[in-house]
């Protein structure tokens, strides 16, 4: 005979909590996924900071700051997700994107937060070609534009 399937409690990637049969008080395990589930469905953050505002709107999420302090201490590279009075911290995954509101930018995530860095605009040089550098200024504007880099 094989062996039973085991389950677990959470779900593998982001801890969504699971339910099971006969399971009490299914109602704090539901509302906890629909709270990470909705603060992961296409995030966007206020910016990042390492210490939480004093006063932050339910659903605000931000990106916790390697400097982390206050209620944010030891979540430093986390999203934190203001809900129901209270800050839910989800782990990021490779493959995570996420929109920079401060920023204008959308970021990712692996291995570490990445941020695309705006490039210098070309100057100098023995030629200078009008035509080029108007079509690299805008190349630079569109990747703005679409949110891959950050507005300044």
């Amino acid at each position: 005979m094989t062996d039973p399937i085991a389950f677990t409690s959470a779900s593998a990637r982001y801890r969504l909590p699971m339910l099971f049969a006969g399971q009490t008080q299914k109602e704090f395990f539901v509302n906890e996924a629909h709270a990470l589930t909705d603060a992961l469905l296409h995030p966007a953050i206020e910016g990042e900071a390492d210490s939480p505002p004093t006063k932050p709107r339910e659903g605000e999420c931000w990106l916790v700051g390697p400097a982390a302090s206050g209620s944010w201490t030891g979540h430093s590279g986390r999203l934190a997700s203001f809900q129901a009075g209270a800050w839910l911290f989800i782990e990021p995954r490779d493959g995570l994107k996420v929109l920079d509101r401060a920023r204008g930018q959308e970021i990712r995530f692996r291995g570490g937060w990445v941020r695309a860095e705006r490039v210098a605009a070309p100057t100098g040089g023995a030629t200078i070609d009008a035509e080029a550098r108007t079509a690299i200024a805008q190349l630079v504007a569109a990747l703005v534009d679409g949110g891959i880099l950050a507005e300044s």
